[in-house]
């Protein structure tokens, strides 16, 4: 890579576009917009968005994600980078949170996810993919992504929330589908807070507030339950979290499970839609995932989900505010400018996935890949706390379908954009025999 070098304050060049088209572009049009800067500027560029100029200077080289991800995090903030969820996720999250204040979130966070804990969980969630998947029609075509969103949704109100309630379940779900499925506008509006009493926006932000009261409800049972002590779910060994007496309060784990919520429900769902697009349109690689179901081959369908997650990214990019001067590339940048690993240019590049349109689950057979080349989790001291558990989901759901039935996709597939996520534009139709 070019190590270029710009004057301290000056930025690399990029489109002169009004802010508004940009931010269109790369809230709703990424799959064509980013690729397409790529190619009239290359490795680095620069892009304005909303609200009021948000300057982002995009990398595509894996030697600048690397110094992303190495940055001092005192320095590269990914949380004000992240800060427009904040209105839904709440200030605590871990995600909208820096410096001293992210680690102490994140030691208290870090035993839930541990790998004994992962092995607890993974009996429930293989439950919880079997009564989905045998509801599934046979041999009517139906859209995928809208399964997968029922079953990680079930996923996260049983063996994260804990909840097996059918009465609270029922409170729960239109609650969670509501904040989930917010359009880029909203997302927008909510950086102007006089909007939130209007249209729209006053509508997202009642469904938050609902949903606050039934999280706030539920954290305050939990500690009172008699059983709390041997309950295996998230929420449960969060409250039981006490690192030398410091503990998560009330606020702070709504904060970390609508945190928790919206970043492991649809994210996940979709990667699974997509593997099973890509799986069910290739009959060789439908028998062999049925093999790897029959035969416990779960590195196999491991591989399958990490290279879905590669050739179709559900998350566009991973960015960081940069609190001062900094130089990521080779490229000098001031105070104030948001970085962005592009995690769309990253996944597409030839050098490092060889024939990178192409489904190959082979290339993560055996192999971990480089975290500068597959971020899907992110990377650095930021890397998604709940990526193990992704992961061990999405291969157990998988196991269950592929050892149930024969899969073909119905059509081929193209991306949109769904509030901050690239879905199957048609829902990956499938048929199941």
């Amino acid at each position: 890579m070019a190590r270029t070098q710009t004057h301290r304050g000056a930025l690399p060049p990029g489109p002169r576009l009004p802010r508004l088209v940009q931010s269109s572009g790369v809230l709703r049009f990424r799959h064509r917009f980013v690729p397409w800067l790529h190619r009239r500027y290359g490795d680095v560029f620069t892009v304005h968005l909303l609200p009021a100029d948000r300057t982002t200077v995009y990398f595509a080289h894996p030697d600048a994600i690397r110094d992303i991800f190495a940055g001092d995090p005192d320095t590269f903030h990914a949380g004000e980078a992240n800060s427009i969820l904040g209105p839904v996720m709440g200030r605590h999250s871990v995600l909208l949170v820096d410096g001293a204040e992210h680690r102490r979130t994140r030691r208290l966070l870090l035993p839930a996810f541990s790998p004994g804990a992962l092995d607890g969980y993974r009996d429930l969630v293989a439950g919880v993919a079997k009564a989905e998947v045998a509801s599934w029609p046979r041999d009517t075509a139906f859209r995928s992504l809208d399964r997968m969103n029922a079953l990680t949704l079930e996923v996260i109100m049983q063996v994260v929330f804990g909840v097996t309630d059918e009465d609270r379940l029922a409170r729960l779900r239109p609650l969670v589908r509501g904040v989930v499925d917010v359009s880029p506008a909203v997302l927008l509006g909510w950086a102007f807070p006089p909007l939130r009493r209007v249209g729209m926006w006053r509508r997202a932000a009642e469904g938050v507030r609902a949903l606050d009261r039934e999280v706030h409800d539920l954290v305050r049972d939990r500690r009172l339950a008699p059983d709390l002590d041997t309950r295996t779910d998230v929420l449960s060994r969060l409250i039981r979290v006490d690192d030398g007496g410091d503990r998560l309060t009330d606020t702070e784990l709504r904060d970390q499970m609508v945190t928790l919520l919206l970043a492991g429900h649809e994210t996940t769902a979709t990667a699974l839609a997509w593997t099973l697009q890509e799986l069910g349109s290739d009959a060789r690689l439908t028998e062999r995932a049925r093999e790897a179901a029959r035969t416990g081959d779960d590195a196999w369908l491991e591989a399958a989900l990490k290279e879905s997650m590669r050739l179709h990214p559900v998350i566009p990019m991973v960015v960081r505010v940069l609190k001062r001067p900094a130089t990521v590339g080779g490229v000098d940048l001031p105070e104030g400018t948001v970085v962005a690993a592009s995690i769309l240019l990253a996944h597409a590049r030839e050098e490092a996935h060889p024939d990178p349109t192409v489904f190959r689950p082979e290339r993560f057979l055996g192999r971990s890949p480089s975290p500068t080349t597959w971020l899907p989790f992110g990377g650095g001291v930021r890397r998604c706390i709940g990526a193990g558990f992704s992961l061990m989901e999405g291969t157990a759901v998988l196991r269950e379908v592929f050892a149930t039935y024969e899969v073909r996709a119905v059509a081929p597939e193209t991306p949109r954009v769904r509030n901050i996520t690239s879905v199957p534009r048609r829902g990956a139709r499938l048929v199941v025999r």
